[in-house]
């Protein structure tokens, strides 16, 4: 007989015991019978063909049927749920598959077989007197029968007790007891909990079975599918040969065996196995009804194995079991409302119907790690987990977790889709009050995550959109009030409204989002300007709406058509005040995107014509000015939200304010709304003083461009009588509830005034144009209609009111609420007296004694006042950079949505604060500037604001900080403090040549002036080309050049300062140019300043454009500007390594012509000045400014200056760029800075160092003639620490780069210890180097360094006893056999007699005299020979 297969045996085998199975020709255990084919057809249906049944029941064949399955395609598609479950063999026939769960009607009836009744009871019915049966009737069945019902009627419960009466009578004794006693046979029955009588097998005494357990029968294995009449027998001796198996077992091997079953089975056929036991279970007490329930103790049992099997066993989650039903029986005692025997069909009640209206459990909070789900009450306030409030609240209307109180979120968002108009407002209004609660930072401790990521992920904006289609207000009230607190920030219009009246206030970036996407690079020499923009648009109008939205909320809302559906509300629904005052507010939102949104509302039918018909209308009701009066409809009534939305449109450009102005005939209601007072407004007095601040503002930015000037002359009076009433604001300061909106409003007169002064400084100009222009010029720009002379008179009232203003600077309250109407005062001083010099109607001498009058008279003693120390003192506190943590952004900002909230918001002591000193102290320098620029003789009498300590000590702490990343509301906040810092610097260039005292603020204000160039943010180019023509390159900053700095420098050189080693400078191949020290390279740098500024300026030609558009915004020339939107950021106007900005230029140049293969003839023809001026820039900062270049990453520097060499072909041979690229690479090569170098990390504008450093190589290769400074930056990046792949490049594919590497030793500036510390461990490289050694590829007289270096870790290598792998074991013991059988006697010396690394020797390398003893041991134990002990050194060749 043939042994069954063992475990280990292969394929092979197998088939060897198949092939002797055949040779034998032995009977096989199982005969494969063919079942019957349905579908040959009657042909094959014969009875022949059939094999004979086992015994003679009754068949039924039905041939009538169709061989043709029915079509079921029109029925959807089902998914099964057993199918990952099933297992599928690769050699399984699929027809027989189908065959075994085909499931056609001919499958079904082809055969019917007799049921065997064989073994069943016969009993005779009982004779009765009746002529026909008793009718049964439930009512006869006694209440008292207690039946496990599962959830079944109260007929069902009847009928199943009556038959377990009836089988209780008529069922032998044998059954009652053939369920006496369970075993736990199957993997089902760890997780279920057995009867108090009955105990699980692990849980007897001795760990064996009961001796009774032999008595019962299987659970799951019932014989019926054998299909014969020893199928029962046959399951019987299955379940004993079980039940002598698991008497065998003990205790801990059957626990064992229990959790490696649930292990290895399926969840769901585990769950299956347990419902089984306990519909067996179930049926068991209700064949016995006074069987007891199942104990405590057993439970307990059950509990502990299934803990003991999710904890230790496999780990999985124990959600995958089911979880045991804990539900408790109903009494009438559980139910809040008792049941009465008089109410109709009640008789029987059934408790569990009525199980709905017991009272909630009460929460309990789960003792786990996990997350909870959140829930929110109708007010969008977080629920605690644990709160247990009363469901009157209406916080119980769900079905999951239905004993929390609260909604989630997906709760919420199922209800905005109820078909119920309530459910669906409330739902709206729920989460409207989520997002605004989110967006104040209330849930940022409490909930992990971004709430309004997830409901943006989640489609909320879709959602809100949808909803505003919807045909009932309340839904329309509800969505708009939602969106409002998505998009609306009200602290955004607050400080925006605040900082309109600051110098360059009215300008502000677009609240465009920076696109996440990667945009494709297109070369500018293929795509025009006007054609790239064409493309960006077509791409944005091809993406999908959520494509765009999730990178831009607005302008995916945009693409749906938002704005016409407000129009169609506005304009017909006409909601109630709340919803039309929130359209408003969107529609402003919308209007601060960008100049493309600005013209998408333009351009819309009929929206503006709405807004300004109905919201800013002439004449209006005057009951709105009452007091009690209920304003029901905001149609028909002026409102300052609808001409700020005016306002802000006009911000987007010159041509929109154009139509503003004249389409909608805005002319008329700014005369109408100004020319009123206030109080005499129909209006409620708020309102009015708000409309009218928002009048005088629209007519701001109209001014701004140069328009509606011509209102000045009709409401001059109107101004002046204005001005003369701001004296009387101080009265009303304590008793006036209204005096902030009365301060804002004089501001926005103020701003408005210098707005249309800068446009009368412009007439002259543009008139002399007029008159010069000659018919072949062109079309000329007019003129406006306002002169000089018509504003000059304008200076005598605001002086005098400034002059009042400074009076209380003193008194701390009262100048903190003037302090705003005193900033816009100097600011319109400023710009008077920067304007009035350049008017050909002016006498200089009056302006020259009125500057003089203002400077003795207020400015001086203003300085003098020690609450202006207090404001100097609070510069620090209130800045950005000193503080970057005021600017990061809010914990619920998202990137779609540009908003300019930050953590903990804007608190009296950030620069947008009450307390801020940023704004006055601004305009003050401002004014200060202006002034001196016109009285050059006044600049000795300032030179006290650059003494104030509070001012020195924020220019100490803000130049060396790195300035906050860059987001909306940072680059909105650092724009305002560059200002300051930048009119500092500017009062400081006046001072630098005349002051002799100045030169101690020289080195700071310098520093500051780098450090401000590369901050700098889009729109602000005047002021970076203003410091660069000035300040950047000017020698009166940079005093080190006159007072000993060059020789300090030879001197710290000398003496080794700063450093443990001397810094060494490679020689060049080149002849004929002395070596010259760093002192004199300093020296030469200090006095080629001025050519070194013409090469930079020289690089920001492509800057131009911009340069143009800012230095009309900040020079006062209206009439060219033509947005009062500032370009968006996406980071500073010039990067922050641009003092190697011009080598990048030119290496960018060579790069992009040898790509489209072009020859190098492009390059400029003084590429050697260029190269120069750059590096001695570069070395004189390095020297006298390391500080400035501190934010450049060390490897940075080191890329920037290797294109020295990739850039010209031979440029780096050139005297100039070779010695002061020597200087900085000594520099660069001291400790510190090598410690610093990371060439790992990525480098800005640098994609991967490898691949720059093959550029290298191969450029090394091809033109370097074997000059040291270029080898020295090559060998550079080989240190120990760095990458490996670098020095496999060189003693790999770029091995004959060793024969040109012969940089002498003491040439070399970097420690020898660098590159042999630690040992390598590298076995490809130690192979290779000792390949290139013995080969001859690498030697001493060829490359010194790498020769020393290779040596060193050879030696390292071959005589290492570390324990390490077989294959370097072995890889080293035969590299020393190798050495010692090497003929070159030099090589296999310094091999084997390798001590340290000596750049002072001729070798590179100190030897031993002899090997010591433990060295020498190895040798012969490797080699198998006795070597020579007393072998001399002699000095090699």
């Amino acid at each position: 007989m043939l042994s069954r297969p063992k475990p280990g045996e292969s394929e092979a085998d197998l088939l060897r015991f198949q092939n002797q199975f055949l040779a034998a020709r032995a009977s096989p255990a199982v005969k494969v019978v063919k079942k019957a084919d349905k579908r040959r057809g009657a042909a094959g249906s014969g009875d022949e063909e059939r094999p004979p049944l086992q015994d003679s029941r009754d068949v039924v064949i039905l041939d009538d049927f169709p061989d043709v399955l029915p079509a079921l395609t029109p029925a959807p598609p089902k998914k099964s749920k057993f199918k990952n479950a099933c297992v599928r063999f690769d050699d399984e026939d699929p027809e027989e598959r189908l065959e075994c769960h085909d499931q056609h009607i001919t499958a079904v009836f082809s055969k019917i077989i007799e049921r065997d009744t064989s073994m069943a009871a016969v009993t005779m019915p009982v004779p009765t007197g009746d002529p026909f049966p008793r009718a049964f009737h439930r009512s006869e069945i006694k209440n008292e029968v207690k039946v496990e019902s599962g959830r079944k009627s109260i007929f069902a419960q009847k009928i199943a007790a009556k038959r377990a009466a009836e089988e209780a009578v008529t069922a032998p004794p044998a059954v009652e007891t053939r369920h006496t006693h369970r075993i736990l046979a199957v993997p089902g029955a760890i997780c279920s909990p057995g009867s108090a009588e009955e105990e699980p097998l692990h849980s007897t005494k001795d760990g064996k079975p009961d001796d009774d357990v032999s008595t019962q029968r299987p659970r799951i294995i019932t014989g019926e599918g054998l299909g014969s009449l020893e199928s029962e027998r046959e399951a019987l001796a299955i379940h004993e040969e079980n039940l002598q198996k698991l008497h065998s077992m003990t205790q801990e091997e059957i626990l064992q065996e229990q959790r490696r079953l649930l292990v290895q089975l399926d969840p769901s056929l585990v769950a299956f196995l347990k419902s089984r036991r306990g519909v067996d279970e179930g049926q068991e007490r209700r064949e016995k009804p006074g069987h007891p329930e199942p104990g405590t103790e057993s439970q307990h049992g059950a509990e502990e194995t299934v803990k003991d099997f999710s904890v230790g066993g496999s780990g999985m989650e124990e959600s995958v079991w089911p979880k045991k039903d804990t539900r408790m029986e109903i009494t009438e005692v559980d139910l809040p409302i008792k049941p009465q025997k008089e109410w109709i069909h009640m008789n029987n009640v059934e408790f569990e119907k009525l199980e709905w209206i017991k009272d909630l459990p009460h929460p309990r909070q789960r003792r786990t790690k996990k997350g909870m789900q959140a829930r929110f009450s109708l007010k969008g306030e977080l629920i605690p987990p644990d709160a247990d409030l009363p469901t009157h609240l209406g916080l119980h209307h769900h079905g999951e977790e239905a004993e929390r109180a609260g909604y989630s979120l997906q709760e919420l968002f199922h209800l905005c889709r109820s078909q119920i108009i309530q459910q669906r407002t409330l739902a709206l209004q729920v989460l409207g009050h989520v997002v605004q609660k989110a967006k104040a930072g209330e849930f940022a401790s409490s909930l992990k995550g971004s709430v309004l990521r997830l409901l943006l992920d989640a489609g909320f904006l879709f959602l809100l959109r949808f909803s505003l289609d919807d045909t009932v207000d309340n839904v329309i009230a509800a969505s708009v009030r939602a969106l409002h607190a998505l998009l609306m920030s009200p602290e955004d219009e607050e400080y925006l409204d605040q900082t309109f009246s600051w110098y360059q206030g009215m300008a502000v970036f677009p609240f465009t989002p920076n696109s996440e996407e990667e945009e494709e690079e297109e070369e500018e020499e293929e795509l025009t300007l006007m054609q790239k923009t064409q493309g960006k648009k077509s791409k944005v109008e091809n993406k999908p709406d959520p494509d765009v939205a999730r990178y831009d909320v607005i302008k995916g809302l945009l693409k749906t058509q938002f704005l016409h559906r407000l129009r169609y509300i506005l304009e017909v629904a006409r909601p109630v005040p709340a919803v039309v005052l929130d359209i408003l507010d969107i529609l402003t939102r919308v209007a601060r995107h960008s100049s493309e949104a600005c013209s998408q509302l333009l351009a819309c039918p009929r929206l503006i014509e709405t807004i300004v018909r109905e919201f800013l209308p002439i004449q209006w009701d005057p009951r709105a000015a009452e007091p009690g009066h209920l304003l029901t409809s905001l149609h028909g009534v002026a409102c300052a939200t609808a001409m700020k939305l005016i306002r802000v449109l006009a911000s987007g450009g010159r041509n929109a304010t154009a139509r503003l102005l004249n389409k909608f005939e805005l002319k008329s209601r700014l005369s109408r709304f100004i020319a009123e007072d206030p109080q005499d407004l129909p209006l409620r007095r708020e309102e009015a003083i708000r409309l009218s601040t928002e009048a005088f503002r629209l007519w701001a930015v109209a001014a701004g461009y140069g328009q509606s000037c011509d209102l000045y002359r009709d409401l001059y009076p109107v101004l002046v009588k204005i001005l003369q009433s701001l004296p009387h604001l101080l009265s009303d300061c304590q008793e006036n509830p209204t005096f902030p909106l009365s301060i804002q409003r004089a501001t926005a007169v103020v701003t408005l005034l210098t707005h249309v002064t800068q446009t009368a400084g412009c007439t002259a100009e543009l008139q002399a144009r007029l008159s010069s222009s000659g018919p072949g010029d062109g079309e000329q720009i007019p003129p406006p209609p306002v002169t000089w002379n018509q504003v000059s008179g304008l200076r005598p009232f605001l002086e005098t009111n400034l002059r009042r203003s400074v009076q209380e600077i003193s008194r701390l309250e009262t100048w903190q609420a003037l302090q705003p109407l005193t900033t816009t005062y100097i600011i319109y001083l400023g710009v008077y007296y920067s304007i009035c010099s350049q008017q050909p109607s002016l006498n200089p001498v009056d302006c020259l004694e009125e500057v003089e009058r203002l400077t003795s008279e207020v400015l001086l003693p203003l300085l003098s006042q020690p609450a202006m120390h207090r404001m100097w003192d609070l510069l620090r506190p209130c800045s950005a950079l000193c503080n970057p943590l005021s600017c990061s952004p809010a914990p619920e900002s998202v990137p779609s949505i540009v908003s300019l909230s930050c953590t903990g918001g804007k608190l009296q002591m950030s620069l947008v604060g009450s307390k801020s000193p940023f704004p006055f102290l601004t305009a003050l320098l401002f004014l200060i500037n202006n002034v001196t620029h016109i009285h050059k003789g006044l600049v000795s009498k300032y030179t006290s604001v650059l003494d104030f300590k509070g001012l020195k000590d924020y220019l100490l702490q803000s130049w060396p900080t790195r300035p906050p990343s860059i987001t909306p509301s940072s680059a909105w906040i650092l724009r305002h403090e560059y200002h300051l810092q930048y009119f500092v610097l500017a009062l400081a260039q006046k001072m630098a040549g005349i002051c002799p005292d100045y030169a101690q603020h020289a080195s700071l204000h310098h520093c500051v002036a780098m450090a401000l160039l590369s901050r700098l943010l889009p729109g602000s180019e005047n002021l970076a080309h203003e410091l660069l023509l000035g300040l950047a390159f000017n020698p009166e900053f940079i005093p080190e050049g006159k007072t000993g700095g060059p020789e300090a420098a030879d001197f710290s050189d000398i003496l080794h300062l700063g450093t443990s080693t001397k810094l060494a400078q490679p020689a060049s191949v080149a002849a004929g140019f002395p070596k010259p020290r760093r002192g004199v390279l300093l020296g030469e740098s200090y006095q080629h300043l001025p050519f070194i500024r013409a090469c930079y300026l020289s690089q920001f030609v492509h800057l131009e454009p911009a340069l143009a558009r800012s230095q009309v915004a900040y020079q006062g020339r209206t009439y060219l500007v033509q947005s009062l939107l500032l370009p968006e950021v996406k980071g500073p106007i010039l990067p922050s390594d641009w003092p190697f900005l011009p080598l990048i230029s030119l290496y960018n140049k060579v790069t992009s012509a040898e790509t489209r293969g072009a020859v190098l003839n492009t390059l400029p023809p003084d590429l050697v000045n260029t190269v120069t001026r750059n590096l001695q820039w570069v070395l004189l900062l390095e020297t006298w400014r390391a500080r400035v270049l501190q934010n450049i990453p060390a490897a940075a520097k080191l890329a920037r200056l290797m294109c020295v060499f990739l850039t010209g072909g031979d440029l780096f041979l050139e005297g100039p760029v070779h010695c002061y690229t020597a200087a900085l690479l000594a520099l660069y090569c001291q400790p510190k800075v090598l410690d610093s170098l990371e060439l790992d990390a990525p480098l800005p504008g640098l994609a991967s160092f490898h691949d720059l450093y093959i550029s290298v190589l191969e450029q090394f290769e091809g033109v370097s003639f074997g000059d040291p400074l270029f080898g020295a930056f090559v060998l550079l990046p080989l240190q120990r620490r760095f990458s490996i792949q670098l020095r496999l490049a060189v003693f790999g594919e770029h091995v004959s780069t060793l024969r040109a590497l012969g940089v002498p030793l003491k040439q070399f500036p970097v420690p020898l210890e660098r590159y042999t510390l630690p040992p390598e461990d590298n076995l490809n490289l130690l192979r290779q180097y000792f390949r290139t050694l013995v080969t001859g590829a690498l030697r001493h007289t060829w490359c010194p360094v790498l020769y020393a270096v290779a040596v060193a870790h050879v030696n390292s290598f071959i005589f290492s006893q570390d324990s390490t792998t077989q294959e370097a074991d072995t890889a080293r013991k035969s590299m020393l056999r190798k050495t010692w059988l090497l003929v070159d006697e030099v090589l296999k010396k310094h091999l084997l007699y390798y001590k340290v690394p000596n750049p002072e020797s001729p070798m590179g390398v100190d030897l031993y005299e002899q090997l010591p003893p433990i060295r020498l041991k190895y040798l012969q134990m490797v080699t198998k020979k006795e070597p020579k002990e007393n072998m001399q050194m002699s000095d090699p060749e």
